[in-house]
Parts: C-alpha cells; sequence; structure tokens
C-alpha cells in the first residue's frame, strides 16, 4: 500500500519514465510540502537513477544554508514569493548533479495568512540546468493543510514533466 493515490503514483512513474527516456536527473527543494514530491518520486521502486536528491528548507535559514538563498532576498520578498522559488530552484541546481530543479514555497495554513499571502498561495519554479527558470503561481485557497499540500505535489510533478 503506497502513502500517495495511485492517479499521482501513475504521473510520477510517467514523470520518472520521461526523464530517464531524456538523460534528465531531478532534484526537489520544498518548504510547505515537506518533502512530499522527493517522497513520491521514492516511492517507486528504481527511482534512484532518476532522483539525485531533494532538500527540505522549511525555515528561512534552511534556505539560506542548503541552497544559497540569499538572506536580503528573502527580506525583501518574502520566503513564500517569486523570486524565493526561483533562488530555491537555481540553488538547488547549484549545489546537485541533477539537470531539473523544482522548488515549492507557499502558505499551508490553516495559520500563517495575509491579506497579501493567503493560505492556499504557493510558489513553484522549475530551472533546467544551462536553460531558463520558469515560475508558476498557484492560489488554491484555505483547503485545508492536507489538501494545499497535495495539490502542490500535483502541481509541482506536472510542471517538470512540462519541462521533460
Amino acid at each position: 500500500m503506497s502513502l500517495f493515490p495511485p492517479d499521482l503514483l501513475s504521473e510520477a512513474e510517467a514523470l520518472l519514465s520521461a526523464c530517464r527516456a531524456a538523460g534528465v536527473k531531478l532534484v526537489t527543494v520544498e518548504s510547505c510540502t515537506g518533502g512530499l514530491v522527493s517522497a513520491l518520486l521514492t516511492e517507486i521502486a528504481g527511482s534512484s537513477d532518476v532522483v539525485d536528491g531533494g532538500f527540505i528548507t522549511y525555515s528561512n535559514l534552511a534556505k539560506e544554508r542548503a541552497v544559497g538563498v540569499r538572506g536580503d532576498l528573502i527580506g525583501q520578498h518574502g520566503a513564500v514569493s517569486e523570486a524565493v522559488a526561483r533562488a530555491m530552484a537555481e540553488g538547488a541546481l547549484h549545489v546537485s548533479s541533477a539537470t531539473l530543479a523544482v522548488s515549492i514555497t507557499g502558505v499551508a495554513g490553516p495559520g500563517g495568512g495575509s491579506a497579501e499571502k493567503p493560505v492556499g498561495l504557493v510558489h513553484f519554479a522549475t530551472a533546467i540546468r544551462g536553460g531558463e527558470t520558469l515560475a508558476h503561481v498557484e492560489r488554491f485557497g484555505d483547503l485545508g493543510r492536507s489538501e494545499v499540500r497535495l495539490a502542490s505535489v500535483w502541481t509541482a510533478i506536472g510542471l517538470l514533466r512540462g519541462r521533460v
């Protein structure tokens, strides 16, 4: 029995297959999802030929130390921002041997939201070594903590598939 729904596992398997065919290695850098994307990918036997690693950068200090996000960038834009999502993805590529990175930073709730950054706001970025970094934002709304996190995993897998 898997921790994840069968349809999400199927999407992750399709992503891993596409990465194998294209010779792509993945790295994740996650904040509000706490490693769920990495856990999903590594739930699949044989994923080690595609998954280079994953970073859980829940705190601002972890974002700085693990993947090199500048503290002044976090101070200027906040941890939940496009700028920080981009820096997380690019930083993960810099400190890994992966060719494709995804980052996730958001407000899962139930607290922590504000008028400017409400519960359910999640910023994503995908970075390709030697290529363009693309940002994506979702406003899932106050679905509940688990639902925001699971929706973020779905989105991250879809964004990765779109870059392979």
